[in-house]
């Protein structure tokens, strides 16, 4: 009776954290697209100061490593592909904010089980961890990825000057979204519990 039960409830996790991915693509989506700070760089480009990144990795704490990478890494290629600017660079948003989001999962819920874990501190450093690696990933290779994009497209001495400019706003995104990530993470917790919306994360 057991094995039925846990077997059905397979089916309905999985619908549930489309949902939830769904949700986050939404999130990274709007707080991309309405709620950053654009600032222009050699080359007609530009750069954002945004949160973005913090909700893709919320989500890869909360869903785990493919459904919050997917989540997130959707809703910030969907905006890049609406915006003129960035729409050439959908293909490495994609890639990027996806691995974000499974290094950060694998770390949390392979190396610490994040969703099961019950002793503070455990739960602390299973958070900050995982997050500083996905961010860490993300403020090194975003800027060296667009970088190399840059040199084909805009010539080298542009893709110079947006390559410094890129890796200092990415830097202050990372920073500033780790803050995000635990503040959120650890306050969701409970009530996420409480309301039946956690999920176990094998």
């Amino acid at each position: 009776m057991s094995d039925s039960r846990h077997s059905a409830s397979k089916p309905k996790d999985t619908v549930r954290k489309v949902v939830f991915a769904a949700v986050f693509a939404a999130i990274t989506y709007v707080v991309f697209t309405y709620l950053s700070i654009r600032i222009p760089t050699p080359g007609a480009g530009q750069v954002s100061v945004h949160l973005g990144n913090a909700f893709v990795v919320l989500g890869a704490l909360l869903l785990g490593p493919v459904y919050g990478g997917l989540g997130g890494a959707i809703g910030l290629t969907i905006a890049d592909l609406i915006d003129p600017v960035y729409i050439v660079e959908a293909p490495i948003t994609f890639v990027i904010k996806f691995l974000i989001g499974l290094i950060t999962g694998v770390i949390a819920h392979r190396l610490f089980h994040l969703s099961t874990e019950t002793d503070r501190h455990r739960i602390f450093l299973g958070t900050l961890i995982p997050s500083i690696a996905g961010l860490a990933f993300n403020a090194i290779f975003d800027p060296l990825l667009r970088y190399w994009y840059r040199i084909l497209i805009l010539g080298k001495p542009a893709a110079e000057v947006s390559f410094a400019i890129n890796a200092a706003v990415t830097l202050l995104n990372s920073v500033v979204s780790l803050v995000v990530v635990m503040v959120l993470y650890l306050a969701l917790r409970v009530p996420l519990r409480k309301a039946g919306l956690w999920f176990r994360i094998a």
